[in-house]
């Protein structure tokens, strides 16, 4: 078994794969459009001018798959009840990405020395994804 993230961006979805790859360096491995779809959408489920709307996105974060989509374009994304944890390689990449991730978004925690971590932080990014951000011991 495979479980993957899978995050809906409601109309923001390019927007967050471009700062994804900027700050994480993540790398698009697929992307369709809703107008590249082999079928249309059933009547009345998305909205009319999302024909350029992402309809599905798979990025590669270092080791991790995740997949995204603008979903049905309500502009209201709402991702609560859950963090994605971002493991990196030392303190100073630790607060380099953190810092990143909180430009337009809301510091949960700050970065601290915890007894797990060197530098662990929880920020949540403009788009309301909510992050752990932790360097290795």
């Amino acid at each position: 078994m495979k479980v993957q993230p899978y995050l809906f961006f409601d109309g923001r979805c390019e927007e967050a794969l471009e700062f994804y790859r900027k700050v994480l360096g993540a790398e698009v491995t697929m992307m369709m459009r809703n107008r590249e779809s082999p079928e249309p959408p059933p009547p009345g489920t998305m909205p009319p001018g999302t024909e350029d709307k992402i309809m599905h996105a798979n990025l590669r974060i270092g080791d991790t798959e995740v997949m995204a989509s603008d979903g049905r374009c309500t502009g209201q994304p709402a991702f609560q009840g859950f963090s994605l944890a971002a493991a990196v390689a030392s303190a100073a990449e630790a607060e380099r990405v953190f810092a990143e991730l909180s430009q337009g978004g809301q510091v949960q925690m700050p970065l601290t020395k915890t007894f797990w971590s060197p530098s662990f932080g929880m920020v949540a990014d403009k788009f309301g994804v909510s992050w752990m951000v932790m360097a290795a011991a």
